[in-house]
């Protein structure tokens, strides 16, 4: 049987010892399942620092290379040449550990055959006595970028392709008769190479204007965005070279900015046709025996509520009165689960993909349209199976006793957060619409209110910062670039939402079954304790009292100033730090309303470490929840899907144990029949929380204690959660990052016309080389560089954040209300750039300014 002592052992014995995962397959003996489960505990391995990854498919044991001063990380590179590595956890050599601080330095030259984003092997050399070291790449483990989208030029000794991604310094050389891509015609290909001209089948993947077609189908691609597949990896002495595998236009081309993020992150966006086509074999009729084993709710007055554009409907929501005074808040949640099971097409694309990526003008869904948008959606007036979460709630907020259970609901309306909002505002028109519903809706209101007293008590963090909303006119074109407003039917859904997240994640705790949780840890000592600092200048403090410091001094500076009659310098690192979520939640109350409000909230945000999706669970500290899961959005989310399937797995089982009858203690007033075989409940008492010690530490502790007193079961094995939870965090990252990006380029885009016009901004952040100014009407943000400061001498001051004149004293701080001029835009990273905008005579700067920004005028 394989263990993990049997791959090490059998690696320990080869010479170096190291070994290729080939080799380990024939020596081992391995076939099928056996193969993956080898795959599986090499990963495994490599995560607890037992192995080490040193080639694509080679493992060595890590005292094999412990002397080479070798570890293993991701290669970020700047747009001038050089790079870091961000090591793996557990990768640096234990040698090198105490003396190591941060990222590996890799200069220009040592780069070799590495592109940014790439896994490599770093040779560590020189080692500073601050910690800071700087290395060089010996191989890399593994690419990020099997294709890179660019600019497509012609040149007089070689064609080539410019990347978009400025990090991608290198251009890439691309052959004669590779400058187009293979064509189809129908569903069949032409030989690579051919030009465009015959008639092919349109894509569905991709939304281009008819400009952008035409232009990009002739013969001429000067300029044109491709895409292209690297078929020749950079040397120190060569360009990459590729082939071009897609034409998607030209760069300002309606809809060619979503096809870029969607190559340049790399995100999933083709279905394969085995996929679609066991999407279009989905049943959708539901058949008798399965309505026969689920709770029946579908003669209530449920409703879904989302935006005005949403397509996809996964929950779906009831409020009403029970006899004995306190609430009953149904969740519903759509039950893809039964339609995606494990192992399948679907699944594993979906797996893939992570999540759905949502641009302002279209999305890319985690599942085929069949069943996003048709099969698994709750949309009104038809049947749609469940998973559903009913609680009973009292007046102060606290969850009584909560169901479990599938089900079957019919939604009675589709409503939208503005027409429940309307009705909530009292707009007589929308109430008369939805007349039957506007008692219910009013419930919902006062019982979000009440858990969002309760979250508040319980010292749950809440920044409420507003995102930005593009408007686009009838023909596509961008509009306006506004503030997103949230609304009570936001805020009720949101309640709703987390308040069944927690009782899903608190049942499978209990359950001692092995699951996904939603984890956001405690921030880090030294993010504290520059967020401190920062907040001091504006007479804020989150009230941790004197920030303990350690005061260390580095072997390497002991060794150096021996005998000299130097004493070795000090090196202040912050120690571990008391915070708890109530501490911030305090400040953003304090700050609530304030001028620096948007600056310090933004800061604070920044201080967090960011969610993570992990088998273990470690709280969520912004909720202060002690246990809390993502259970509601199994259409957009791989994880939630996830817990569906181990939570449809426990009720399952529970229903078996108790052979079709429902446990002793549900306490819940439950609407519907109870049909023998249907899945079972589970109720449990929640203690209040007052202003005392944060009960998420508390709890935790706890949890932590059972954790170790019996093993975890369940249908995923731990392992395979872990891999779960570690991709599907990376894959939600790759789509922030996308989605983020985008919104950048639309808002440059949308700038370009405001060239030389002024407006009044707020400084957000300042730094060595500017200052970066957020525009307060636009929601756009620009850089104000130090360069362009041309009335004094300025100079950055780190321990005040500050830039001061050294003859005027004139001073730009943090949170300084400004005027500035939109002075340009960089044609290649996309952004904007301010100058100040002085009330005064216009000096000759300002005049040659004028000059070449024919429409400066100040905006009325």
């Amino acid at each position: 049987m394989l263990s993990d002592s049997a791959i090490l052992k059998k690696i320990e014995r080869q010479p170096k010892h190291t070994a290729g995962y080939k080799q380990l397959v024939r020596e081992l003996g391995l076939h099928g399942d056996g193969r993956r489960e080898l795959t599986d505990r090499l990963k495994s391995l490599v995560a607890g620092g037992q192995l080490r990854q040193v080639d694509s498919d080679r493992y060595a044991i890590p005292q094999a290379i412990t002397g080479k001063n070798v570890a293993v990380g991701r290669l970020t590179l700047h747009r001038d040449g050089f790079g870091f590595v961000i090591l793996d956890p557990n990768s640096l050599p234990p040698n090198l550990k105490s003396r190591i601080s941060g990222d590996i330095f890799i200069p220009p030259h040592a780069i070799g055959s590495a592109m940014h984003g790439d896994r490599v092997l770093v040779e560590i050399g020189a080692i500073r006595p601050d910690g800071r070291a700087e290395g060089r790449i010996l191989r890399p483990v593994s690419r990020a970028h099997p294709t890179v989208v660019g600019k497509f030029h012609y040149g007089h000794r070689r064609n080539y392709v410019t990347p978009m991604d400025e990090k991608i310094s290198q251009e890439i050389i691309i052959p004669p008769g590779m400058e187009y891509p293979k064509q189809t015609t129908g569903d069949t290909e032409d030989t690579e190479g051919t030009k465009p001209g015959s008639k092919k089948k349109k894509s569905a993947h991709r939304v281009l204007g008819e400009e952008a077609a035409r232009r990009a189908s002739s013969d001429d691609l000067e300029n044109a965005v491709v895409d292209v597949e690297i078929t020749d990896w950079p040397t120190p002495t060569q360009d990459p070279r590729g082939r071009v595998v897609e034409i998607l236009g030209y760069e300002d081309d309606f809809g060619v900015d979503v096809e870029i993020m969607i190559r340049k992150f790399h995100l999933p966006h083709r279905f394969p046709a085995e996929v679609l086509e066991e999407a279009e074999k989905v049943e959708g009729i539901i058949q008798s025996r399965e309505l026969h084993k689920r709770r029946d709710y579908r003669h209530l007055p449920i409703v879904t509520i989302d935006g005005e554009t949403a397509r996809d409907f996964d929950d779906a929501v009831l409020v009403r009165r029970l006899e004995n005074g306190n609430f009953e808040l149904q969740v519903h949640i759509a039950d893809v689960a039964h339609y995606v099971t494990p192992g399948s097409g679907l699944d594993q694309e979906a797996r893939l993909r992570g999540t759905s990526v949502y641009f302002p003008d279209r999305a890319v869904p985690m599942l085929p349209l069949e069943l996003s948008t048709d099969i698994c959606s709750l949309r009104p007036k038809l049947d749609r199976l469940v998973l559903s979460c009913v609680m009973q709630i009292d007046n102060q907020g606290e969850i009584l006793g909560y169901e479990l259970n599938e089900g079957v609901i019919r939604s009675a309306e589709r409503m939208t957060y503005t027409a429940v909002n309307a009705i909530l505002e009292g707009d007589s028109a929308t109430g008369a619409r939805y007349a039957a519903l506007a008692g219910q809706f009013e419930m919902m209101r006062d019982l979000a209110m009440i858990l969002n007293r309760k979250r508040e008590r319980r010292g749950s963090i809440d920044f409420d910062l507003p995102e930005p909303v593009i408007e686009f006119d009838e023909f596509g074109l961008m509009k306006s670039i506004s503030r997103s407003e949230r609304n009570i039917a936001h805020r009720l859904i949101e309640e709703f939402m987390l308040s069944a997240n927690e009782c899903v994640a608190q049942y499978l705790e209990n359950k001692r079954v092995a699951s996904l949780y939603r984890i956001h840890e405690k921030p880090d000592a030294k993010r504290v304790y520059e967020f401190e600092m920062i907040a001091a200048t504006f007479g804020y403090s989150l009230g941790v009292g004197a920030l303990p410091i350690q005061r260390i001094q580095l072997k390497t500076d002991r060794r150096a100033t021996y005998g000299t009659g130097r004493r070795p310098r000090d090196i202040e690192i912050p120690k571990e730090v008391h915070i708890t979520p109530r501490m911030y939640q305090k400040l953003t109350q304090k700050i609530a309303g304030k001028p620096e409000e948007r600056i310090l909230s933004y800061l604070m945000l920044r201080s967090l470490k960011q969610a993570r999706y992990s088998e273990e669970n470690l709280g969520h500290f912004a909720l202060a929840a002690p246990s809390y899961t993502h259970f509601t959005s199994p259409i957009r989310r791989y994880p939630d899907l996830i817990v569906h399937r181990i939570l449809k797995d426990v009720l399952r089982h529970a229903a078996e144990a108790h052979d079709g009858e429902v446990p002793v203690g549900r306490s819940l007033a439950m609407g519907g029949s109870s049909k023998k075989g249907i899945s079972t409940s589970e109720t449990t008492q929640r203690s209040r929380h007052t202003d005392g010690p944060s009960p998420w530490s508390k709890r935790r502790d706890h949890a932590d204690h059972q954790q170790s007193l019996e093993p975890l079961g369940g249908p995923i094995p731990v392992e395979e959660l872990h891999d779960i939870g570690e991709e599907s965090s990376q894959s939600e990252r790759r789509a922030d990052e996308a989605e983020r990006e985008l919104m950048e380029w639309k808002k440059a885009k949308f700038m370009q016309s405001h060239i030389g016009e002024d407006f009044p901004g707020l400084i957000i952040s300042v730094t060595k080389f500017g200052f970066f100014v957020e525009l307060i009407d636009l929601f756009v943000e620009g850089l104000v560089p130090l360069s362009s400061l041309t009335d004094d001498s300025y100079t950055y001051h780190e321990n005040t954040r500050q830039i001061i004149g050294q003859r005027t004293r004139k001073t730009y701080s943090l949170g300084q209300p400004i005027r500035v001029i939109v002075d340009r835009i960089d044609p290649v990273e996309k952004k904007i750039q301010f100058a100040v905008f002085e009330e005064q005579q216009p000096t000759r700067t300002d005049a040659a300014r004028r000059v070449s920004h024919p429409r400066h005028a100040r905006k009325k």
